[in-house]
């Protein structure tokens, strides 16, 4: 009996321990992430829908502005998953890098703008809460991963335009290298 009664109260307390940490994010987290959204939607009013339509046209232009700029103004904008949504203003060649920097943006941001990426938080926040232990500053490890992390994105969006050249030469097909105005 002694064993199960062991058993029930570790199981309770797992759940318990799952519940202080829910509370914590309530009164901690959830608040920033809510704050952050606010102010994303507001930006997007204020600055007006074409603007941002415009931002990402323009940006399509050069590799420095299409996997550095974009992928991080549509994920602080518009988060994880509507970011990817910017690549319609891409010409068709560039999506595929576009989305390669895009996705790895979201990831390594979230430790800065937790907005972006609320549904992998929980990575993050278990790699904080082993940084606090030691006694240790998250806000750097959080710019330090960020940091790295662009270029890290611009280098994957890069490589991801000759791995489509390379596909593309192989496979005898040509995507456009220019934005069609009239289809967005």
């Amino acid at each position: 009996m002694e064993y199960v009664t062991q058993f029930a109260e570790g199981f309770m307390g797992l759940f318990q321990t799952g519940a202080q940490t829910f509370i914590s994010w309530m009164s901690g987290i959830v608040p920033v992430v809510l704050m952050l959204m606010v102010l994303m939607n507001t930006l997007i009013a204020f600055l007006g829908e074409e603007r941002v339509v415009k931002v990402a046209k323009v940006s399509a232009k050069n590799p420095f502005t299409r996997y550095l700029l974009l992928p991080f103004i549509s994920a602080f904008m518009l988060g994880n998953p509507m970011s990817f949504t910017m690549a319609r203003f891409l010409p068709e060649y560039y999506k595929p890098s576009y989305y390669a920097a895009q996705a790895q943006f979201c990831h390594t941001s979230n430790g800065v703008f937790p907005h972006i990426n609320p549904g992998e938080l929980f990575v993050w926040l278990g790699i904080a809460s082993g940084i606090e232990q030691l006694g240790l500053n998250t806000m750097e490890l959080a710019i330090r991963y960020m940091l790295v992390g662009i270029v890290m994105n611009f280098i994957g969006g890069w490589v991801t335009d000759y791995t489509t050249a390379f596909v593309c030469k192989q496979q005898g097909i040509t995507l456009s290298k220019t934005v069609d105005t009239l289809a967005n």
